[in-house]
């Protein structure tokens, strides 16, 4: 287990890294979160969605993600709410405090997926969420030491030293611990470290004498390997990167979900109030709860904003839940999502979307209007429709997709902007090539391998029949 001091000390980026770094030594390896939350999901080719740190996680296993991976996925629509998905499959939106009310049901999907995956598998890289050490959650735990000692998993503890505060976030946490929970916490690791690593020598052997606990590593900032993000937490550190390309902004919906929209558009600002500069493009993201959304737009006034850029010739992109907002209305006629049964949209797109109780979660085979084939997914609750003579932005399996009038464009494809060749097509401009997902992969198992003390990972977590790297040797 890839446990944490504390949310987003780059346990995601940990257990990818060890993913590819086992599976590079033929290892059968696969990731687990028992629990996740987050708005950035992605469908199983079997059906169903999980989060989309543990596709990553799959991808660098070599793996197709499937829902045993993450049993469960909060999804929030709201400060204290969040929709409840088991199994892949949409259950039921549920409060916090309701939420823990069924911790023994759900603590039961969370076992019966490891036990599903442990049968075919030399080892599962589980992470953990938040920190390990939430006390008042420790009575209800189903994702952090609460799931490893049931199973009896051994603990990686990992900082993050570029925040500051390294001494007290893994002393503190150790010391925090159960005796039963502190034998299975093995080691700890100092993440996104800035600088020469010798420096912190001493900090490290300061360490092991506080906690008696070992170091795995201390492991440098890696800002050149491309993940993709998790959350939206991320945006709060990244700036625009300079690039040549035309300005582009997103709306930063504060429901917003599916991130790796956007990967290409490294360049793009993200923006959460109207600004006086003239965007060639601005981008409305998919959204957890676009109704909600929507409204947000209009006490932000980003709602006059859009039709104002517009009017000045911006192309303005909506995806998914921005595709709704684009459109003449949402209707919620089962109070899906706004309790209101009518919400006026932006109108720019001479669509209606009508909301529906059953969630469309699927992988799809698609083209642009000028030929381009690509893959992309949906996951949308309910249906937009758009009048026969409107031109579709796509082709999905055949048929119209989307729509597209003047400036104004709008489809559920996600994953469409993650082609270079659709970014040209609908924004007018060639985006920076990143690396290819398995080059980032293979880059991050070899940060793993560098920098890690490999021996001692090896007797901590492997186990000494498997610490050759050869996988015939191993078994």
């Amino acid at each position: 287990m890839v446990g944490g001091t504390a949310s987003h000390a780059g346990k995601s980026w940990m257990a990818t890294a060890i993913c590819r770094y086992l599976y590079r030594r033929g290892l059968r390896v696969a990731p687990f979160k028992a629990q996740n939350m987050s708005n950035n999901s992605y469908p199983c080719v079997g059906g169903g969605e999980i989060g989309r740190a543990q596709v990553a996680q799959a991808e660098a296993c070599g793996l197709e993600p499937e829902p045993d991976m993450n049993p469960i996925l909060l999804k929030p629509t709201g400060e204290r709410g969040s929709q409840v998905v088991v199994h892949g499959k949409v259950w039921r939106t549920l409060s916090a405090r309701d939420y823990y009310k069924h911790h023994d049901y759900l603590a039961a999907k969370t076992e019966e997926s490891f036990e599903r995956l442990a049968k075919a598998l030399d080892f599962i890289v589980v992470e953990g969420a938040g920190s390990i050490t939430e006390l008042n959650l420790r009575r209800t735990d189903l994702v952090n030491l609460g799931f490893a000692r049931r199973f009896g998993v051994p603990v990686l503890l990992v900082a993050d030293i570029d925040r500051g505060g390294v001494f007290a976030s893994v002393h503190g946490t150790i010391d925090l611990l159960e005796p039963d929970e502190r034998e299975l916490v093995r080691s700890f690791a100092a993440n996104r470290f800035r600088g020469d690593p010798a420096l912190f020598v001493e900090g490290t052997e300061i360490l092991e004498r506080k906690t008696d606990t070992p170091c795995l590593g201390v492991f440098p900032y890696a800002p050149q390997i491309h993940l993709d993000a998790e959350d939206s937490v991320v945006l709060d550190e990244q700036g625009a990167e300079p690039h040549d390309a035309p300005p582009v902004a997103i709306l930063r919906f504060p429901r917003v979900s599916n991130l790796a929209d956007f990967r290409l558009l490294r360049s793009a600002r993200w923006v959460d109030r109207p600004c006086g500069e003239q965007f060639d493009a601005i981008i409305l993201p998919g959204s957890k709860s676009p109704a909600d959304d929507l409204m947000w737009m209009r006490a932000q006034g980003l709602d006059r904003w859009i039709v104002e850029q517009h009017a000045k010739g911006t192309r303005i992109v909506g995806i998914c839940g921005g595709y709704q907002i684009l459109g003449k209305t949402i209707d919620d006629p089962h109070g899906v999502e706004s309790g209101q049964p009518t919400i006026r949209g932006l109108d720019l797109l001479p669509v209606q979307t009508t909301l529906a109780r059953e969630k469309v979660t699927r992988r799809v085979s698609a083209r642009t209007v000028r030929g381009h084939a690509f893959t992309a997914y949906e996951i949308h609750v309910g249906r937009t429709e758009a009048p026969a003579d409107v031109p579709p932005l796509a082709y999905v399996e055949g048929r119209p997709a989307g729509a597209h009038v003047g400036n104004c464009l709008g489809c559920y494809l996600h994953g469409a902007l993650e082609e270079p060749e659709v970014v040209e097509e609908w924004l007018g401009f060639r985006p920076a090539i990143l690396p290819s997902k398995e080059d980032s992969y293979d880059a991050l198992g070899q940060w793993f391998a560098k920098h890690a003390d490999t021996k001692l990972f090896d007797r901590l977590y492997l186990g000494a029949s498997c610490a050759s790297t050869d996988r015939g040797e191993a078994k």
